[in-house]
């Protein structure tokens, strides 16, 4: 299957510091993608690789099969909404069309003009006297509107009220279904990825912690409760991703592929917030066994 996005041990240092390390990834095409974790984890970074806004300080990354930004038809490719959903206060939105248009070859005017349309927005309207919601959907127009095969989000979301979220991610969700395009969104709302993404990437720490289809990851983990059990006693399949403990009682997030037989378990499911927020726990490290593996 075709990657959409493909990264082997991709790294990024700013000066001392790992913003991003040792990532490897292989996105397949057709997915939204859900890319989450807390502020400083390295999902920014992560996505400017993926625009080729950034160059790599170790290892590589490819998007649709070529080098990021590497060349006009490159570029025509992907389409970038970054965090603070950018458009210029001094123009009208018409003025924006006309400028998506005069740099964009591939420009599809017609969906352009017929989304802003059935927001109801005024194309005479200047983008400074708009709220941050419309500023947030022309800005989401405009990447529509260049007709990528993958589009790329970074937060676009974060600020808005959640109104104006919803609106943003339900006229997303309709684009996706109506053009076929990949998406990489990043979040720190897990509600939102519930909502629109049916592939998962956790970063924590600057290190991806687990990437895979968000069914395949919700059916292989689990959480067990139970007396009190060391974890060295858990069957060798069962890789621990948390743990708590009382006096008495055991409660751990686990990763398997293997039915769960043990009698003394209650075992559930997982919500995808139970899911993101264990993997994020750094509190549980100690009880954690060796390094994850990435699903995909």
């Amino acid at each position: 299957m075709t990657s959409v996005l493909a990264a082997q041990g991709l790294g990024k240092k700013y000066g001392k510091r790992w913003a991003l390390r040792e990532c490897t990834i292989d996105i397949p095409a057709g997915h939204v993608v859900g890319l989450v974790g807390p502020n400083g984890a390295g999902k920014t970074t992560l996505l400017k690789l993926a625009s080729g806004q950034l160059e790599p300080t170790t290892g590589g990354i490819t998007v649709l099969s070529g080098r990021p930004a590497g060349g006009p038809a490159q570029l025509a490719k992907v389409g970038f909404v970054a965090q603070d959903t950018p458009v210029y206060a001094g123009l009208s939105i018409a003025d924006h069309l006309r400028l998506g248009a005069r740099l964009n070859p591939g420009w599809d005017a017609v969906i352009a003009r017929e989304r802003i349309a059935r927001l109801g927005l005024d194309p005479a309207h200047r983008a400074g006297k708009l709220s941050g919601g419309q500023r947030a959907q022309v800005a989401l127009t405009l990447g529509l509107a260049k007709r990528p095969e993958l589009l790329i989000l970074d937060e676009p979301v974060a600020s808005l009220d959640p109104l104006a979220r919803r609106e943003f991610l339900q006229g997303l969700m309709e684009a996706t279904v109506e053009h076929e395009f990949s998406v990489v969104l990043s979040s720190h709302l897990v509600s939102d990825l519930e909502r629109t993404c049916d592939y998962l990437i956790v970063l924590v720490d600057s290190r991806v912690q687990i990437a895979g289809e968000t069914e395949h990851l919700l059916a292989t983990h689990h959480r067990l409760t139970g007396p009190r059990r060391d974890p060295s006693r858990l069957p060798a399949d069962q890789h621990i991703v948390s743990a708590r403990h009382t006096d008495r009682q055991s409660t751990y997030i686990i990763r398997t592929g293997a039915p769960i037989l043990d009698p003394a378990w209650t075992v559930s499911r997982l919500t995808l917030e139970d899911l993101v927020l264990a993997y994020m726990d750094k509190s549980t490290a100690a009880d954690r066994r060796p390094t994850l593996e990435v699903q995909r």
